[in-house]
């Protein structure tokens, strides 16, 4: 059977379709909300230094507190978890936004930045966790990770192009704003799923801190890969929009970053439609090679249309990347502290964001997009460096056999994990 299949046996799975929908409309925000907060602030200030130190803020409190949140959901449940940190996002966002309009110092922007960061809804996390939890042991679980990456790139194709547009076309914190409601929409409407929802480990709230900080060796080296990785993310979108702007194109900047999504999305469908013997970690060196190798190139690119279908190549690595990266700390995660694994992961990306953004920001301001982009393909050569020294700390355990696998071999139907 081939990879069409796959995922709609996947999605055909008991609540799948459901929270699989609920965490795309919140994750929207993840695309838009960086980027907004920087069309925000830099058309109210006229200064991108600060406006990439906001959206670093930002990113900065996602990471510091997203994996005590995460660790949380498990012990508690989703649940109980979500509602009230929605609540929190949505108010300070809305305080981000006001005081910005109020050009209050920078010190108080960034302050409501951090605690809309903080406050960010983990959901990549909790819906990969419900993903673990409904088909673990399943060759359908690679399926199921690949729709989720696609998604992700879906979102990054559909969410620079609406926040760009909004605060462009329609005022400048009208991006911020959409960012910030379906973040809301999204979180809430996957609290009440409560049938799909991980069982919580309310024995660990007792037993107290885990023994081990990292709940997936891996992450030795996939956090500091995620660092680097996240800014090199943030310097091309800062980059883009200054390298746009130069350009007197300045609302383009979000259809190419978008187009950077697009090819990440198509390379995730057919990365999850295929039966691979090649090891994850093998997959994953050659993923997050490829993706520096591109990112290499765009300082050089004389113009929009150029930059435009290089940046689309060049994202043809990212999808398969991050699939590799969440099947690793899959496969070497105990089921009771997933979801925690997973935020550490995007936690780190998200750390990266926050110094790509502060840092690429001060270079733009000084010497222009083109050093911005050799910016980020500073941190792209550094994340594949780190990858290479830790690479012994990515192997993971042979799966065991499941009846699910078992059946579905039985029945000749492609295993997109097989092969590992």
């Amino acid at each position: 059977m081939g990879s069409d299949g796959s995922y709609r046996r996947a999605l055909a799975s008991p609540g799948a379709l459901r929270f699989c929908a609920a965490g795309l409309v919140g994750r929207l925000q993840i695309a838009m909300a960086g980027l907004g907060t920087v069309l925000l602030v830099s058309s109210v200030t006229g200064q991108y230094g600060l406006a990439g130190e906001v959206a670093a803020a930002g990113s900065a409190g996602y990471a510091l507190v997203s994996p005590s949140v995460a660790r949380l959901a498990d012990r508690l449940g989703q649940g109980r978890v979500l509602p009230p940190l929605t609540l929190l996002y949505g108010a300070s966002t809305a305080g981000l936004i006001c005081s910005t309009q109020l050009r209050e110092p920078g010190w108080v922007l960034m302050g409501w930045s951090g605690l809309a960061g903080a406050a960010t809804p983990q959901l990549g996390s909790m819906v990969r966790a419900r993903w673990s939890a409904l088909l673990g042991g399943s060759p359908l679980l690679q399926a199921a990770f690949s729709l989720e990456s696609v998604a992700d790139e879906v979102i990054f194709v559909a969410g620079p192009v609406l926040v760009t547009l909004l605060a462009t076309g329609v005022y400048p914190a009208a991006g911020l704003e959409v960012a910030a409601a379906t973040c809301v929409l999204g979180s809430l409407l996957l609290a009440v799923q409560r049938a799909s929802e991980p069982p919580a480990d309310r024995k660990a709230a007792v037993r107290g801190a885990p023994t081990h900080l990292l709940p997936a060796r891996g992450l030795v080296t996939l956090a500091p890969v995620g660092l680097f990785f996240g800014a090199m993310l943030a310097a091309i979108d800062l980059a883009t929009v200054d390298f746009a702007q130069e350009h007197g194109h300045k609302p383009l900047a979000g259809l190419i970053l978008g187009g950077y999504a697009l090819g990440s999305a198509a390379s995730g469908l057919w990365y999850g439609s295929r039966t691979w013997n090649a090891s994850l970690r093998r997959r994953f060196t050659l993923t997050l090679a490829a993706a520096a190798a591109g990112t290499a190139t765009f300082w050089a690119m004389p113009g929009l249309t150029v930059l435009a279908a290089v940046m689309l190549c060049s994202g043809l690595a990212v999808s398969p990347m991050l699939i590799s990266g969440f099947s690793l700390i899959e496969r070497q995660a105990p089921p009771n502290r997933q979801t925690e694994a997973m935020a550490w992961f995007t936690s780190a990306i998200s750390v990266g964001t926050a110094v790509g953004s502060a840092a690429a920001g001060q270079v733009i301001d000084a010497d222009g997009a083109r050093w911005g982009y050799a910016f980020a393909a500073a941190f792209a050569a550094a994340a594949m460096l780190t990858c290479l020294i830790g690479l012994t700390k990515l192997t993971v355990p042979s799966p065991a056999p499941s009846p699910t696998a078992h059946a579905d071999t039985k029945a000749g139907r492609t295993s997109s994990i097989s092969g590992l």
